[in-house]
């Protein structure tokens, strides 16, 4: 006797997800804020998406379903984003729910800081199972400087940036965003570094400064995590400036044509 098998559902745990997302890639997204993230930035304002294996469990049949009902707001460059928390730590759920999306002709967004990335299987064929159904990514570069970024992650940057030398020798397009936080990102130095290196990638549609904010600092509270920035106030509008001229932000506007 054959004994009939079934297959279960990728599932994935989600911690919210936003029906009209502006500022999380091309156009109007549909976007999914993945639960779980094992960086510990200073300046995370969502300090409730870190716990790994918590928040709603939920298919790609299921997000797909609810998404689909916006299509109408999308245009033509609209669709879903995935964020998190940080969305690679679970690639199986990303790879079924963009696979499924692109075959109902869905953008696909991926929004990630590259920590997981790793050369080794069988996590590489799966990125790059996954970039094959990803239209473009926002990819975080918290801080070029190896000890800074360790300082304000608790990680070095070696897989971020493996990450996206990766994409940028392989076709795949990625905007860059880097948030300007005083005393920590907003250093001349730094600034000049990254407009620099991000000049040597292909591929680079749009890059963007996110100026720091204390919006986050309630939750810090409510969770009774001590906030590790107090005492230190958003960047001047004179900094944003000074830091989109030295990342030559004007430079890349690709994305408007896609």
């Amino acid at each position: 006797m054959v004994l009939a098998t079934t297959t279960k559902p990728v599932t994935g745990y989600v911690h919210s997800i936003e029906t009209f997302g502006s500022v999380d890639g091309p156009g109007i997204r549909y976007v999914i804020f993945l639960q779980g993230c094992r960086m510990r930035c200073e300046f995370c304002h969502n300090p409730d998406t870190w716990n790994i294996g918590t928040g709603d469990e939920m298919t790609s049949d299921e997000i797909l379903a609810e998404a689909i009902k916006y299509r109408a707001f999308w245009g033509k460059r609209g669709g879903i984003t995935c964020s998190g928390g940080e969305s690679l730590l679970q690639i199986d759920f990303l790879i079924d729910l963009f696979t499924k999306a692109k075959a109902e002709g869905i953008n696909t967004c991926l929004d990630t800081c590259g920590q997981p990335f790793t050369y080794k299987e069988p996590w590489f064929s799966k990125f790059k199972q996954l970039m094959a159904v990803t239209d473009v990514s926002l990819v975080d570069i918290k801080q070029i400087d190896t000890d800074r970024h360790k300082r304000l992650t608790g990680f070095n940057n070696e897989t971020v940036l493996a990450m996206i030398q990766y994409m940028s020798d392989n076709g795949h397009h990625m905007w860059i965003r880097h948030v300007l936080v005083p005393e920590r990102t907003d250093y001349d130095e730094n600034l000049r570094d990254l407009g620099q290196y991000i000049k040597t990638l292909n591929n680079v549609d749009k890059v963007e400064i996110l100026p720091y904010h204390t919006m986050g600092v309630v939750k810090y509270e409510t969770l009774g995590i001590d906030y590790p920035l107090k005492g230190i106030e958003p960047p001047t509008h004179e900094r944003v400036v000074n830091a989109e001229n030295l990342l030559h932000v004007e430079d890349y506007q690709g994305w408007r044509t896609r």
